[in-house]
């Protein structure tokens, strides 16, 4: 396999670099399947496995750990040699993960493939936002949170595809369809793919914010408060992203109307992506990621009262709004305040630290509903999470963005 590097001083915000998006979001679409096909099959591995809502909701947190590692690692290695290798080696564990997984008959084979869908979907995530912010400077925030919204789009298409595949075939069926769709789609874009490796010399346009960030914190410091807060929020996310379609099926709405639910969520939570990218580039990364933070945690609280059917599509709409920009933001604030030279490590490890949270999140969830046979607690338990979130983003900003104007206005 050869694979032709190239050095180069991007020319940000020109038409390669919009071209460059459009693939590497294109990409995301179909590469990140892998941590949303075990959501939809969920109640299906049950029945056919003999497992409880406990231990089928470990096919997830293997999936997150996965996930998780994937994005540190690879975004380690794409600071060094590029990003079209890692996407190569990706697609290909992506497809035979899912082959494999076919002719598993124990939970463990599962568990083991689970969670090289997830490092290969890692790819598609961590590091192609990484990638593309070398190739943009006046909207950055907005590329960025449109390759972030790859996910969401995935998120949205495949659970209603997986659900019409169940409709008329096992869930083995619809494996070997994700196998074959992403052998088709995503081999003539990696074609097309070019592995530039970035000088990044002359392009950190963010020297003063680095400086002023030192006042502040520590670059450890302040990567250990993203993480931690990454976690807090996404054990809270992951309780109506997990569990949305089993809380569905649960109540007797059935497993179509809960992929509907699940797609409408994710649909507002791209939207909400791409509104925070712009909002980003405006207001800055630290006061969107308050935002989005704080917002997630009202919605949440929506879920408590209202659980008719009508009422779920109507509170997912407004979670998917209110939660689509939290991630991006830790990107952006990564590259806006910390060395940009390794920039896919760090962002690897903050976007680790989100899919812990989800992993988490979502067992915590299934533990808690085996206790009582209902998700209202569950629910309670992920707003507790939020709020030690909202807590520390809050502080970050104080530090960041008011201590500094008041430190500025007596000296």
């Amino acid at each position: 396999m050869i694979v032709n590097n190239e050095t180069v001083h991007v020319e940000q915000d020109k038409l390669k670099s919009w071209l460059r998006l459009l693939l590497l979001f294109s990409l995301g679409v179909i590469g990140t399947v892998g941590m949303w096909s075990v959501v939809v099959v969920l109640p299906s591995l049950e029945n056919e496995f003999g497992l409880d809502r406990g231990n089928a909701s470990l096919l997830y947190a293997f999936t997150m750990v996965g996930f998780g590692l994937g994005n540190f690692l690879i975004g380690k290695i794409t600071d060094k040699f590029g990003i079209k290798i890692p996407i190569i080696i990706a697609t290909i564990l992506l497809i035979a993960s899912y082959l494999l997984a076919i002719i598993s008959t124990k939970l463990w084979h599962l568990l083991f493939l689970q969670t090289f869908m997830g490092l290969a979907s890692a790819t598609f995530f961590g590091p192609l936002m990484a990638d593309i912010g070398n190739y943009f400077n006046q909207r950055r925030g907005l590329a960025v949170s449109i390759v972030a919204s790859a996910n969401y789009i995935a998120g949205a298409i495949w659970p209603l595809l997986i659900s019409r595949f169940l409709n008329f075939g096992s869930w083995k069926d619809a494996y070997l369809w994700i196998a074959i769709l992403c052998f088709v789609i995503m081999l003539p874009l990696i074609l097309i793919l070019k592995n530039n490796l970035i000088r990044h010399d002359n392009l950190d346009n963010n020297l003063n914010s680095k400086n002023e960030i030192k006042n502040s914190f520590s670059p450890k410091k302040l990567q250990f408060l993203l993480m931690i807060a990454g976690i807090g929020c996404c054990v809270a996310m992951a309780m109506p992203q997990v569990h949305i379609v089993a809380l569905c099926v649960d109540s007797g709405f059935g497993l179509n109307v809960g992929a509907e639910v699940l797609a409408v969520m994710l649909f507002s939570g791209m939207i909400s992506r791409i509104a925070s990218g712009v909002l980003s580039d405006k207001i800055g990364p630290v006061l969107t990621l308050f935002i989005g933070s704080l917002l997630q945690m009202i919605s949440l609280v929506f879920f408590l009262p209202f659980d008719s059917q009508n009422s779920l599509y109507i509170v997912s709409f407004m979670f998917g709004l209110s939660q689509g920009g939290i991630v991006p933001a830790y990107a952006m604030i990564v590259r806006k305040y910390l060395p940009l030279s390794e920039v896919g490590e760090r962002v690897g490890l903050v976007i680790m630290s989100t899919i812990v949270g989800m992993g988490l999140g979502g067992w915590l969830s299934g533990e808690i509903y085996d206790l009582t046979q209902s998700y209202k607690l569950a629910f309670v338990n992920g707003i507790v999470w939020n709020l030690m979130n909202v807590i520390i983003v809050s502080y970050i900003m104080w530090k960041v963005i008011f201590h500094k104007k008041i430190s500025h206005k007596f000296n």
